[in-house]
């Protein structure tokens, strides 16, 4: 099957994939899990489903971020988009030149340890805690360029990163971190669009169809979170991070 042809029912699918995928990604995170194996599936070879896959995320993550705005809290907000993008520049670059075994074996390891942690701490990021990084422009110095970096290179779960490290060293409650962390998505997201539309092909008729599902979703999906508590968005949390780690295990030990 010859991607640029795609039968009208893959459209159809992929438009669907990813409504269904912005909506996840605007809660708890997680879209690029549902979204980029969906692309490939498609006989869509690797780089180039990667390249589309930011494309039609850029989308969602825009939606999300535009309609939490208003509730953004979090200080000094330059330096994380900042850092964020700087490292989606590095991670969408290098993606290039790295074979991505070894770090999928990490993401499995630090994702796994993620929902370990979460699932028995039965109190965490239901109510606002103390506040374990007090240097806020640290804390972005760290895990802009670490999460930015993952995002520019592979993607799927980094959206359920930023909001576990909000809740763990920001002391935030779930339903915030997901509010708080959306504008940093955006930034990796279009930054490592920039850089793959320099160096790869882009499917601009998939990504779009899909980057409309992606604003149809992620609109919901943020209208959901701000009706919702803390609880609902971590069970959430916890499905998709579970999702997650079966899957990225899938790909690494088949």
């Amino acid at each position: 099957m010859e991607f640029e042809n795609l039968d009208t029912i893959f459209y159809v699918l992929l438009f669907f994939v990813g409504l269904f995928a912005g909506f996840i990604d605007s809660i708890v995170g997680g879209g690029g899990l549902i979204t980029l194996p969906a692309l490939m599936a498609c006989g869509i070879p690797t780089h180039l489903s990667l390249a589309t896959n930011k494309l039609q995320s850029v989308f969602g993550a825009f939606t999300a971020a535009l309609t939490y705005f208003r509730s953004t809290t979090l200080p000094y907000l330059a330096w994380g988009v900042f850092f964020t993008a700087l490292g989606a520049a590095l991670g969408s670059y290098l993606v290039l030149f790295v074979k991505d075994e070894k770090l999928k074996l990490i993401i499995l390891i630090f994702l796994t340890l993620t929902f370990l942690y979460t699932a028995f701490k039965p109190h965490l990021g239901k109510e606002d805690e103390e506040i374990k990084i007090k240097n806020i422009k640290i804390f972005y110095v760290i895990f802009g360029l670490v999460l930015g970096f993952y995002d520019g290179f592979l993607g799927p779960g980094t959206g359920s990163f930023w909001i576990f490290v909000c809740v763990l060293f920001l002391g935030f409650n779930m339903k915030k971190a997901s509010i708080n962390t959306k504008i940093f998505n955006f930034s990796s997201n279009i930054i490592a669009l920039v850089i793959f539309l320099w160096q790869y092909e882009v499917l601009w008729g998939i990504g779009l169809l899909m980057g409309f599902g992606q604003i149809l979703g992620a609109f919901l999906g943020a209208k959901l979170v701000l009706k919702s508590n803390a609880r609902f968005i971590k069970t959430l949390f916890l499905l998709v991070v579970a999702l997650t780690i079966l899957k990225v295990a899938w790909d690494y030990f088949s």
